[in-house]
């Protein structure tokens, strides 16, 4: 995704071309409704969530000063309200002791215990606290870089690497026996340097 594109799009809307904000659609539906999807696991909820954000993007390009990514700025928004309406309106949760440690008899299992393991972790990342929740989901989930992530959330880098931490370590104390292969999964916690 280019940032002159977005640039381009941006400078022609606010000159009165507004169907170029067509292009801003077309790149950033699809990363905007996963991110949506990640705070409240509904994908209807998720496309209703990323076009209200679409709408109130269009209503604040004057505001965006092109001091950072055009998307730093709209991930940013968005994840600001995606946090308010799951404030609003909570999504459904479970508590951690209810979630089962998956368990595949097979020996061959033909990548299900991965599968299984990646969906224990994202239920029990999803009944974690807001914060902590919203940190992990941008950092690891929608893989943001700390500067961004924190961006996004409103709060300092120092403050979204402590939620990271101690999310982590939430999460490490209910799953450890899926957190041991952490090397080899895609979303596991990287072990802690600082």
């Amino acid at each position: 995704m280019s940032a002159s594109e977005d640039q381009a799009d941006v400078a022609r809307v606010l000159a009165g071309e507004i169907a170029a904000f067509e292009g801003i659609v077309r790149r950033w539906q699809g990363p905007l409704i996963n991110l949506a999807y990640r705070f409240c696991r509904d994908r209807g909820r998720a496309e209703e969530m990323a076009q209200e954000a679409f709408l109130r993007a269009y209503r604040g390009l004057p505001k965006w000063r092109g001091e950072s990514a055009f998307s730093t700025w709209l991930f940013a928004l968005a994840t600001n309200l995606y946090r308010s309406e799951l404030r609003r309106i909570p999504a459904g949760a479970m508590a951690l002791d209810e979630i089962a440690e998956p368990r595949d008899p097979r020996a061959i299992d033909g990548g299900l215990e991965e599968l299984d393991r990646d969906r224990a972790v994202r239920r029990a990342v999803d009944t974690l606290p807001a914060k902590y929740r919203e940190a992990l989901i941008c950092f690891y989930f929608q893989e943001m870089d700390v500067p961004t992530a924190a961006a996004g959330l409103g709060i300092a880098e120092g403050t979204l690497k402590a939620r990271l931490f101690r999310g982590r370590k939430m999460l490490e104390s209910k799953l450890p026996s899926l957190l041991d292969a952490r090397e080899s999964h895609p979303y596991a916690c990287p072990k802690e340097t600082a």
